[in-house]
């Protein structure tokens, strides 16, 4: 591998990483030695890309660097066709339509034949999904409220068809091939629970926000909720 490469794999790699990264961690990934690194991280603060840390201690890129432009590899615009198609595929009108936009923007700034040959060449083996209607109308509406950290009034019919008012806070969107579950805080019972998006009957916006402690609240909601039932809600 080219210096000038590595460089940029050694950015990449602390530009994926939100805590300290042991220079033995950034060899492993970049396949070469530690002492290699120890140099390498030495040439790029003096370029003045904003690493911090020593050795023995580990290096971390503070926020706000970025890499000039430069063009995907290609098992990385593989990578964006398959993800794109699936979102395409799977999820409501809007990022649906965000995604199709995606991928023409790259089809417009790659030579023509790079192109043709990535889409033809590019096979994605996957489950399509269900109709759209099959994951409920309110998909939308709950993506603006996780985004937004708004909690919701819902009307919702449980496996045992019983029906139920109350406020949630919607955390996060799991998706499946089948279903869409939507991890929240539930205030009438007090607790975590998943619902599933096609079993709510109704939905209303508040004007109340909740504290999602920059994910912490997901994290919780995990580990409270699969625990006790992991496959609950699935069928």
């Amino acid at each position: 591998m080219r210096r000038a490469d590595r460089l940029l794999q050694i950015v990449q790699v602390l530009r994926r990483q939100s805590q300290p990264m042991t220079a033995q961690s950034i060899a492993q990934q970049v396949e070469t030695s530690i002492r290699t690194i120890y140099r390498d991280i030495v040439t790029l603060q003096a370029s003045g890309v904003p690493i911090d840390g020593e050795t023995g201690i580990g290096y971390i890129l503070r926020a706000g660097y970025d890499l000039p432009p430069m063009m995907f590899t290609r098992a990385e615009l593989e990578t964006i066709v398959l993800g794109m198609s699936i979102v395409r595929d799977r999820a409501d009108a809007y990022l649906a339509r965000a995604s199709a936009d995606v991928l023409a923007k790259i089809s417009a700034i790659l030579p023509e034949t790079i192109t043709f040959n990535l889409l033809r060449s590019t096979v994605a083996v996957y489950q399509r999904a269900l109709a759209a209607d099959a994951f409920g109308p309110f998909i939308p509406t709950i993506r603006i409220a996780v985004k937004d950290r708004c909690k919701l009034q819902v009307c919702y019919f449980d496996g045992n068809d019983k029906w139920t008012s109350r406020v949630i806070w919607p955390l996060r969107f799991v998706y499946f091939s089948h279903v869409t579950l939507v991890p929240s805080w539930c205030e009438l019972r007090q607790v975590f629970r998943i619902f599933r998006a096609d079993r709510f009957v109704s939905i209303q916006r508040t004007e109340q926000h909740f504290d999602s402690r920059n994910g912490a609240l997901f994290k919780e909601a995990a580990k409270e909720v699969l625990k006790e039932q992991p496959n609950k809600d699935l069928s």
